[in-house]
């Protein structure tokens, strides 16, 4: 798998079965702002990732990588 870290975000939305349109429309955000995030591309702030849990009814530490041991 090389060194590419897989986006919890994006996990998250799959497992869900929403979309980053439907986040993006749930924050207010623009799409491509989304995007960036599920893409790894940026990250959002921290007070934007409790709102991403709270609006997808879920624990907001699911939404951070764990490093492998």
């Amino acid at each position: 798998m090389g060194t590419e870290k897989i986006n919890r975000i994006k996990v998250v939305l799959v497992e869900h079965g929403k979309t980053g349109k439907w986040l993006a429309e749930q924050l207010g955000k623009n799409e491509t702002t989304v995007s960036r995030w599920c893409s790894n591309a940026s990250q959002p702030s921290l007070e934007m990732l409790m709102k991403i849990a709270e609006i997808l009814k879920i624990d907001a530490r699911q939404l951070i990588n764990k490093e492998k041991e």
